[in-house]
């Protein structure tokens, strides 16, 4: 079972921590506007999800390194659920801020 969480994708009740991005993208990059982005939190990568493609350009043999990222564009199958949970960090994060 997948969910989308504000915090992270929840597989099999195992929380991949991440945090989501939407836009504005450079017209370079030709990426549509409302494209979401999940980025992995931990060097830890994410599981294999049919219809999400899990890019990651690290090298090894230059010591280049990153997180797993996702890149979910609308059309998706899970774009309103992961649209849902970029809302719901929004709300976390405004909440967040407002005690300080």
């Amino acid at each position: 079972m997948i969910k989308f969480m504000w915090n992270g994708i929840k597989v099999d009740s195992k929380l991949h921590r991440a945090h989501y991005s939407k836009g504005p993208y450079t017209a370079q990059s030709k990426i549509p506007q409302d494209t979401i982005t999940i980025y992995a939190k931990d060097c830890e990568s994410f599981p294999e999800i049919e219809g999400l493609q899990i890019k990651n350009d690290s090298d090894s043999m230059t010591d280049y390194f990153e997180k797993d990222r996702i890149r979910v564009q609308q059309g998706n199958k899970y774009y309103n659920a992961v649209n849902e949970a970029w809302e719901k960090q929004g709300e976390h994060n405004k909440a967040r801020f407002q005690k300080k």
